[in-house]
């Protein structure tokens, strides 16, 4: 697989990562099975993918202590990111900011992935009773012990604007990039994750310009669209209960089916390149293609998918391909 540098430390990684979330969390929890999910990370691993992106708080806590089984064997392969911040409770997350906590989460993070060194130690949400200098002064602390190698700031959920009336992308990430310029001033930041995908561009108007200016990776959440852009989910087939897109405006029957020519374009897009190739590769290209410090993250429960998501890398999207993309209809429905 194509590799990909991001930080000014230029930390080396496979241009298509894995995201570990689905594996313990949220998404269909009855397709949440272990030994299967551990095998999803040896193939995606064999796969030429090395960044594997969880959070103490998936879970909480069983995302690292699957993705831990893995780094016992297979530590030098991969390249481990994980975020403190947020608390999960029964109905509630809350944010956690103060410097002696975040020591803590550290050094639990570091027992349940089984490693002695986080590569990429993200902040998951500013705390707003503290300043974030302070919280970004102790993940600086953990660098200086040798315990993380490099920070990056989650912005995930974190906008506050999404399209205009006419259906433009429009900057939401103004508060991010306020962050950002504050605590770049204390210790630099390797990488952004935040969303970006077909169907959720706003972090390509500032946040994604932000980061290339500076040499800081991006990298790209949900770049499948929680899902939809693969094609494989029906208006109408429903979610399990406790699955968050069971309650998500672009998640019901009438918006799935109002959104059904981006997946259709990606289709016709995918077709020009071969039988065997999806829509979400085609989605994962896009995503490769706006930078080359930017990374998609992709959740995957099952070796197929992981697997078919990594071969993305060697896709190459035409002119033509990237204007029929451009010429797509913005995506329908709030994202709140």
């Amino acid at each position: 697989m194509e590799r990909r540098t991001i930080g000014a430390t230029a930390l080396d990684v496979g241009a298509v990562g894995l995201g570990c979330m689905p594996m313990t969390w949220a998404y269909s929890r009855s397709e949440q099975r272990g030994d299967r999910s551990l095998r999803t990370v040896h193939a995606a691993l064999d796969a030429g993918v090395s960044l594997l992106d969880t959070a103490d708080m998936y879970g909480p806590f069983t995302n690292e202590l699957l993705v831990g089984r893995a780094l016992k064997e297979r530590r030098a392969d991969a390249f481990v990111s994980t975020k403190c911040g947020l608390l999960v409770g029964d109905q509630h997350v809350v944010a956690n900011g103060r410097p002696g906590y975040v020591r803590r989460a550290c050094d639990a993070s570091l027992r349940r992935l089984q490693t002695d060194v986080i590569d990429l130690y993200q902040l998951h949400r500013a705390d707003p009773e503290v300043p974030v200098e302070e919280t970004w002064g102790a993940m600086a602390e953990l660098v200086s012990a040798g315990k993380v190698r490099a920070l990056g700031l989650c912005a995930v959920g974190a906008r506050a604007a999404r399209r205009g009336a006419t259906g433009a992308a429009r900057d939401g990430y103004e508060g991010t990039i306020r962050q950002l310029e504050r605590v770049q001033q204390v210790f630099p930041v390797a990488a952004v994750e935040a969303e970006l995908s077909v169907w959720s561009q706003e972090a390509l108007v500032r946040l994604l310009p932000w980061c290339a200016a500076r040499g800081v990776g991006f990298l790209a959440a949900m770049p499948l669209g929680n899902g939809f852009l693969t094609g494989t989910l029906l208006p109408g087939g429903g979610f399990e209960r406790d699955d968050p897109r069971a309650r998500h405006p672009r998640f019901t029957a009438e918006m799935m089916a109002a959104n059904q020519p981006l997946v259709a374009g990606l289709r016709r897009v995918a077709a020009r390149h071969g039988a065997d190739v999806t829509p979400a590769q085609v989605a994962l290209a896009w995503v490769l293609g706006r930078g080359p410090h930017v990374v998609p993250v992709p959740g995957a429960k099952r070796e197929r998918w992981a697997v078919e998501n990594a071969r993305a890398a060697g896709l190459r999207l035409t002119a033509e391909d990237l204007a029929e993309i451009a010429a797509l209809p913005a995506a329908r429905g709030s994202w709140d």
